[in-house]
């Protein structure tokens, strides 16, 4: 601490000897004049392309800089500004009310932009080229040139005006850049802001302004022919205008038109000169109210008027009120100065710089004689020690207060930590390399920072990749734990080469991402060689959790293994008798849930499968669907892809029309979700056998359902899934309804509203709903279904009706019976159905397991117009 507080005064000193020097020097020194000295944030600060020179004189620089300072402020409260909207009009408003005084229309818009619509998968047509990414070049909020690539935006070098002098540019594959630029020049009482001439520039804008006195533009005559006013203001717009055509096309991609707006104060006093004598920067004039106000300029001075981004100029001055003063540049040069600009590059500076919010002045050349010179050098001296002695006291105590606040809090974090690893020894708890201590003792911390204290890895942008690996794709793409903005997040890492997907897979999951059966995308970053895709963090693919619970989890590596036990302790997978428990099917449907959703949208996933649905510790367990690197949108009314769509999905689990380059609809995501499905029922086996010889068959159309057989309700909604008639397959939302996927209490409601629909049909008319029912009893009963039920169960039922065994409504009659009054049967009936759903259902269905779906076939066919269905086709 002691040397920092040395190396501070120190550096004052040298500060003062270096500015002041000795008193005897003062009339023989040399000091700096500023020819033309811009300054961006304040009048002290120099920029890079100062003009500076040496002039033997005997006055302080500090001088020159208050005496300007005086020069440009005058105490006035009716100080104003020129500023441009966006629509192109011109206006003289108080600085510090924002009121209006006059305007008029210069034109079209000061900025205006079109980009054509692109389709980034078939139409190339409709792209830029450069390199190979699609591109265009658009205007930012500071006025500067933006490309906007497939990558992202990047600000360019160089100026509106440098890239419409380089053009027109062909590219390589045919396309075209034009640039021009138009020139209008307005002459305006200074007074009324009423036009007086209006000079336009010729059509042929590629020429090189003329040397010899004549003139290139088309002079429109006098607006009015009232008096010449005594002051003049002369604008100057110049719009500069950049169009891109497609290759070998008339098409318009893309096209930016950026207008500057320059003026100048004409006084006629001196009206064949340039450069006027030094006078007052602001110049009272009587409107046609006999208001006194001042113009911004001195006479025969030059000023960039300043651009704004909005419509009108109330929409400024009226919400900002006095900020306005000091957000309405004007780019002063002194009175001795010519009209035109030195060079090029001093004009340029002016113009890239425009939309700061600082006033920028040039410093003028001033003379002075040597005995004022030495008492003004004298007291800014003695002023100046005295500022320094102040800011050494100020620094001195600041230090000695900084250095008394951390000594204190380094005592109190010590304690604070002693009694923290003393708490966390007491109850075994480990310090965890001391990240709760210091999320502690810092309240706002970089949340990246506070999570990879124990990874191993690197950071790009707000991204921190680890390297450990979590899993491997195709095309070198694998997959790394990593850390996004404080969020544990999966990094999908992308070789470079292939951004063209990782841009389809952005653009698919910002659409589709806000369901909760989707992986949630939260950001992208790239470098040299790869795009890193920022993804919801899950516990496991569906692919390693019925690995593990199968009969081939030894398979599972011992870390996956690890990882997954804390999640899925506990969970089953299958109940006793094979079918999926409730958490595989609310799992199945989720992965529908989320086809759904992307089907809505119109998002073909194309490449569906265990591997690719991942499974979250939310509340319970969620699947959700991801890696849409292949996936492909629906444009407009399009039903399908064609015949021959780029891409393709994985072995095994493609439709045969995939296979076989046929036409790619929505239908083939349902054939994958069969497989899925038949893959969760079964512990991770494929109805189109092993790994080697699944393509094959699904193209012969070889399938095996044998190990679903036992499950009704899933051979019959495989069998539509898998079928190799695309247009026979079920839509997404019907498979969302589908039986498979009921609870126990909508199965025995169903049940129950059938044996009452059934009831209704005359047993005398042959009645059509009835004898198909009847006509499934061999099938859904499997004979006389008295012998399949404990005595004591048909004792109780035959006491209050006769019931023919051999009848499918009469066992319908029983199970509505029982329903109703469960309450009213005896102990042991009760014991013997179970409880209410669950009990009740395993009860029946164990007993006839295709009873539930003839009898749901037979009514989908007859009944599923009929509103008592409605519910059912909509579970």
């Amino acid at each position: 601490m002691n040397r920092i507080l040395s190396l501070a005064l120190l550096a004052n000193l040298l500060l003062f000897v270096v500015l002041f020097g000795s008193s005897d020097g003062v009339q023989n020194s040399e000091i700096w004049k500023v020819d033309r000295a811009p300054a961006r944030r304040s009048l002290l600060s120099f920029p890079e392309n100062t003009h500076i020179r040496w002039v033997p004189c005997s006055i302080s620089p500090v001088i020159i800089l208050a005496h300007r300072l005086t020069y440009l402020s005058p105490n006035s409260n009716h100080d104003t500004t020129l500023v441009a909207t966006l629509d192109g009009t011109i206006n003289l408003v108080y600085r510090d009310s924002g009121r209006l005084i006059w305007s008029f229309a210069s034109g079209p818009p000061i900025y205006s932009s079109y980009q054509a619509p692109l389709n980034h998968d078939d139409d190339k047509e409709n792209a830029s080229t450069s390199g190979g990414g699609s591109y265009f070049i658009d205007c930012g909020d500071d006025w500067k040139l933006v490309a906007h690539t497939d990558i992202g935006k990047q600000t360019m070098d160089m100026s509106m005006e440098e890239f419409v002098r380089i053009t027109p540019h062909v590219s390589e594959d045919g396309g075209v850049i034009l640039g021009s630029k138009k020139t209008t020049a307005f002459v305006v009482d200074a007074n009324s802001g009423r036009i007086l001439r209006v000079h336009y520039s010729s059509p042929d804008t590629t020429r090189p302004s003329s040397t010899n006195g004549t003139s290139d533009s088309i002079i429109q005559k006098s607006v009015t022919k009232n008096a010449k006013p005594d002051k003049q203001l002369s604008f100057t717009r110049t719009d500069y205008i950049l169009t891109t055509f497609a290759p070998n096309s008339d098409k318009v991609l893309w096209n930016v038109t950026v207008a500057d707006i320059d003026v100048a104060l004409l006084c006629q006093e001196n009206p064949n000169s340039l450069a006027g004598p030094s006078v007052s920067p602001h110049i009272d004039i009587g409107s046609k109210s006999h208001e006194n106000f001042n113009m911004p300029l001195s006479c025969q001075s030059k000023a960039v008027v300043h651009r704004l981004r909005i419509p009108h100029i109330l929409d400024s001055f009226q919400i900002k009120g006095k900020q306005s003063e000091h957000k309405a540049p004007v780019l002063l040069l002194p009175p001795n100065e010519p009209l035109i600009p030195k060079s090029e590059k001093s004009l340029k500076y002016s113009r890239d710089d425009d939309f700061e919010t600082q006033n920028l002045f040039s410093l003028p050349s001033m003379e002075m004689a040597p005995q004022d010179a030495r008492k003004h050098v004298v007291s800014e001296r003695r002023i100046a020690l005295i500022v320094i002695l102040v800011l050494i006291i100020v620094i001195g105590f600041l230090m000695y207060r900084h250095h008394t606040l951390m000594l204190n809090k380094n005592a109190k974090s010590s304690s604070r930590r002693k009694r923290h690893q003393k708490s966390r020894k007491n109850y075994g708890i480990e310090d965890g390399n001391g990240i709760a201590e210091v999320a502690s003792e810092k309240g706002s911390l970089n949340f990246n920072h506070l999570i990879q204290c124990d990874m191993e890895g690197r950071s790009i942008g707000k991204l921190f990749v680890s390297s450990k690996e979590i899993a491997k794709g195709s095309n070198g793409t694998i997959v790394l734990e990593g850390i996004h903005e404080g969020r544990k997040v999966a990094v999908k890492r992308l070789v470079r080469a292939h951004h063209d997907v990782a841009f389809k897979e952005i653009q698919n999951l910002i659409a589709s991402d806000q369901h909760p059966n989707i992986v949630r995308w939260h950001g992208v970053e790239y470098d040299h060689d790869f795009v890193y895709l920022s993804l919801e963090r899950c516990a496991c693919s569906l692919y390693d959790l019925i690995q593990m619970y199968s009969d081939s989890s030894q398979n599972v590596g011992l870390t996956n293994t690890r990882m997954m036990d804390d999640v899925m302790h506990g969970i089953r997978l299958w109940r006793p008798n094979g079918y999926p428990s409730p958490i595989l099917l609310k799992l199945m449907r989720d992965i529908v849930s989320g086809l759904v959703h992307l089907h809505e949208l119109g998002i073909i996933h194309r490449d569906l499968k265990p591997h690719n649905v991942l499974i979250a510790k939310e509340k319970g367990l969620c699947g959700k669907l991801s890696d849409m690197g292949i996936s492909r949108r629906l444009v407009g009314d399009m039903s399908s892809l064609g015949h021959h769509a780029t891409g393709s999905g994985s072995s095994g689990w493609q439709a045969p029309e995939q296979l076989l380059l046929g036409r790619q609809t929505r239908a083939i995501d349902l054939f994958s979700l069969g497989c899925v499905l038949f893959f969760c029922m079964t512990c991770g086996r494929h109805p189109f056998g092993d790994h080697l010889e699944r393509d094959v068959n699904v193209a012969k159309n070889q399938v095996n359902l044998f190990l679903v057989e036992h499950i009704p309700e899933a051979v019959n909604l495989l069998s539509q899934l898998l079928n190799p008639n695309a247009e026979l397959r079920p839509k997404a939302s019907e498979v969302m309804h589908h039986p498979l996927f009921w609870n126990s209490e909508m199965r025995i409601s169903f049940l129950h509203d059938t044996s009452d629909r059934v009831e209704l049909e005359d047993r005398e008319v042959d009645s059509i709903i009835l004898g198909a029912l009847e006509s499934k009893g061999s099938v859904a009963l499997g004979g006389k279904w008295d012998e399949k039920m404990e005595p004591a169960f048909i004792t109780n039922i035959g006491r209050y009706r006769r019931y023919k065994y051999n009848s499918v409504r009469d066992l319908l009659r029983v199970i509505r019976n029982k329903l109703n009054h469960y309450r009213e049967l005896p102990k042991e009936i009760q014991e013997l159905l179970g409880s209410i759903p669950e009990g009740f259902d395993e009860y029946f269905g164990s007993r006839f397991p295709r009873l539930f779906m003839e009898v749901y076939n037979v009514m989908y066919h007859y009944c599923k117009e009929e509103e008592w269905f409605h519910k059912y086709l909509e579970y």
